[in-house]
């Protein structure tokens, strides 16, 4: 078996941090992750090492937290700078407020449409402009079709936009649903980045998750590799069926075949835009 994609430096862009004991739940939470869905921040870095993935980028759970982003900043801490964070902020969040979170390490916003639909978030734009001045991101999950209700006033913010999950397209639906179709048109202004992850969120079949390929193969194209990134969305909240981080490493590689392509989106892109340190671990570890 080729083991070689455990050599390479690669960036984790979607990860969550659960610890109960230190940070309770919030009681208005949506879903309250338990058992092997709890993940410390002590356990991602073990996670992370065994893998070697230099970095990740932390995103800040609706379920368990709600808007409450302590254990995420509290993990942010811990990494000493390997990582970053988006946090999940209200709509009346002031400037001050992003200031002071970019200061930890904060690098954007989450708006969990998927959770709590388009209706929820009719009120951002003030945010999203702020967040736009600020140079810091919306990272925006949607499903289905409900970009097209959002796309134009994510547009017109002029603000830098983050997608979750390959957009979580209907996979029944192919490549030409209008949803799909508007997260590809995205690509042409030239500030928007898609994050290839969470397979088994999109896919209706178990790994390796084959219906969702062609979707990926739309994505590099309409994006290319300098505005796609990898992701996991680790620690795997409710799925249908196992899923495990290094499957996922293997599968992405038969995903993305060319190694140049896969330096790329694992490493090269994100540590740009999202101003990750210049060198990997084992660079770090070699001088």
């Amino acid at each position: 078996m080729d083991l070689a994609w455990r050599q390479q430096d690669r960036i984790d862009c979607h990860v969550h941090v659960f610890d109960p004991e230190r940070f309770p739940y919030a009681p208005d939470a949506p879903f309250r992750p338990r058992g092997g869905e709890i993940a410390t921040a002590k356990y991602l870095r073990a996670m992370l090492d065994a893998y070697n993935v230099s970095h990740a980028l932390i995103v800040g759970p609706n379920s368990g937290y709600s808007f409450d982003n302590r254990c995420t900043l509290d993990a942010l801490a811990q990494g000493a700078g390997r990582y970053k964070g988006v946090a999940v902020l209200r709509s009346n969040t002031s400037r001050d407020e992003l200031q002071e979170l970019q200061a930890l390490g904060v690098i954007g916003a989450a708006f969990q449409v998927a959770l709590y639909g388009t209706d929820f978030y009719a009120d951002i734009e003030p945010l999203l402009m702020r967040l736009r001045d600020l140079d810091m991101w919306a990272d925006v999950q949607v499903r289905e079709d409900q970009l097209k209700i959002l796309k134009p006033m994510l547009e017109s913010s002029g603000v830098k936009l983050m997608f979750d999950h390959c957009g979580r397209p209907n996979p029944r639906r192919g490549v030409g649903q209008r949803g799909f179709q508007q997260l590809l048109s995205i690509a042409s202004t030239g500030r928007a980045v898609v994050k290839l992850s969470s397979f088994a969120k999109t896919s209706s079949q178990p790994f390796p998750y084959e219906d969702v390929r062609p979707f990926v193969r739309a994505l590099i194209e309409a994006y290319t590799p300098q505005a796609l990134v990898w992701a996991s969305d680790w620690p795997f909240l409710r799925p249908r069926h196992r899923v495990d981080y290094g499957p996922l490493l293997a599968m992405f590689e038969q995903l993305v075949p060319n190694d140049a392509d896969r330096h790329a989106i694992q490493w090269q892109t994100p540590r740009k835009l999202f101003r990750f340190g210049a060198r990997s671990i084992a660079e770090a570890d070699r001088t």
